[in-house]
């Protein structure tokens, strides 16, 4: 195949390079459960240090920000949605405009999920969160979980209506395959199954069977499409582990993959690139339940870890293991006043920042801190300003970005320990 006329074909040594990684220092004596280090992630569009966080542009934006705004952070990467860019404007047409990242003015690498996720839990209306609370559960919450579902999962896939017009749609892992190909991204990820932590052991384990077999037709597909497609850049599949909050499910899961892919690679064919850690947990279970799967998973491949926010989860999930995490909690917030500082967390819509003409965080500094108030910020939000969003936004990135860059020169400078210890006591003290 060839590009369409009138637009210039990729690079050839970006359409010759593929995705590696290198490990460059180890966190810890080699404690169980423990497997954190820094790294670099070489893709055909640039380098991620790791650990890294990957702001999320799900539907090919970062909400309120552009792409330039987003780099100027410090982001490296972005994470789009391939159940969002199907449903609109089409992964045919983004594969037109010759992918994501050009779509969006993204220079830099970029990932795509599945849309297992989104089928899964737009359907059910569950929690869209990786780790959750289930001491906090409510009544309302374990109905939605459990009431009839607009996703129907079958051996073959998943059928579910769009979220914007309720037409019936299918997903299948060669669907998901096909889609995430013609987005373009360099990390996609196999099509997996969703479950909660209220489903049951019977039916975790029918779920994990299913997701090892889906990854089988992902990695066929994946390598089919690869070659099919030669006029584009190489994108790197990663693997999904699933198994809820049960070591040996974790551990059956994650052995599984690296089987399959191994086998693959035996085969001539493509194996999995990396791996990725998913499916509903518990946040008092994160370390526990990524260590169990770094365990396993081999010292030559990256892990990502799908969906999680706080600071204590980012420093528990780094020393466990997790190279690279994303989650849309920091824009989210950012767009209702909620914005981090070193301190903890604020809301801006409070009355008493009214008239604080103080930055967000003056120690913190950075981009909004050094040049919007408080109260300024605060009048925008009650004003239903649009700027509001942005600026919260921003700040809210930075903040995530620097801390986890901050760790990993922590690790990489042997004082790792001091640097979380100095910031958790400090950034959780008002809980005290």
């Amino acid at each position: 195949m060839t590009e369409p006329a009138g637009r210039p074909a990729p690079d050839a040594d970006i359409l010759n390079k593929d995705l590696s990684f290198e490990v460059k220092t180890r966190l810890g004596d080699g404690a169980p459960g423990k497997h954190g280090r820094t790294g670099v992630i070489h893709t055909p569009h640039g380098d991620i240090q790791t650990p890294a966080f990957i702001p999320v542009a799900t539907k090919a934006t970062v909400k309120t920000l552009t792409p330039e705004q987003v780099r100027a952070t410090g982001a490296q990467a972005i994470l789009s949605n391939a159940y969002h860019l199907y449903l609109q404007p089409g992964a045919d047409i983004v594969d037109e405009a010759g992918g994501v990242a050009a779509f969006e003015n993204w220079h830099g690498p970029t990932y795509t999920d599945s849309g297992g996720f989104q089928v899964m839990s737009l359907g059910v209306g569950f929690k869209k969160v990786l780790a959750m609370d289930t001491a906090n559960l409510t009544e309302q919450d374990i109905r939605a979980a459990k009431k009839d579902r607009m996703a129907i999962v079958d051996e073959d896939g998943v059928d579910f209506r769009s979220i914007i017009d309720g037409s019936k749609r299918r997903f299948t892992p060669e669907k998901s395959m096909q889609i995430q190909h013609e987005l373009g991204a360099d990390i996609i990820f196999a099509f997996d199954e969703l479950t909660t932590l209220v489903d049951t052991r019977q039916y975790q384990e029918q779920s994990v069977a299913r997701t090892h077999r889906w990854a089988q037709r992902c990695l066929d597909e994946h390598d089919r499409l690869t070659k099919e497609r030669s006029h584009r850049p190489k994108q790197s599949l990663w693997g999904v582990v699933q198994g809820a909050q049960y070591e040996d499910l974790r551990r059956q899961a994650t052995r599984g993959l690296i089987e399959l892919s191994k086998q693959q690679e035996d085969k001539g064919m493509r194996p999995f690139g990396g791996f990725g850690i998913g499916g509903a947990l518990e946040k008092e279970n994160l370390g526990t339940i990524v260590g169990w799967v770094c365990d396993e998973l081999p010292e030559d491949k990256p892990r990502h870890l799908l969906g999680i926010s706080e600071p204590d989860d980012l420093f528990t999930a780094i020393e466990a293991g997790a190279d690279t995490f994303d989650c849309v909690a920091p824009t989210r917030l950012g767009r209702r006043g909620g914005v981090y500082t070193l301190d903890g967390r604020l809301n801006l819509m409070g009355a008493t920042f009214k008239r604080d003409f103080r930055g967000i965080d003056e120690e913190f500094g950075g981009y909004v801190s050094n040049n919007y108030s408080r109260a300024y910020i605060r009048h925008l939000l009650k004003a239903n300003e649009f700027l509001a969003g942005t600026l919260c936004t921003i700040h809210n990135l930075e903040f995530m970005i620097r801390l986890v860059d901050n760790i990993r020169d922590s690790i990489d400078g042997g004082y790792y320990e001091a640097y979380r210890d100095e910031f958790m006591g400090r950034y959780y003290s008002q809980r005290n």
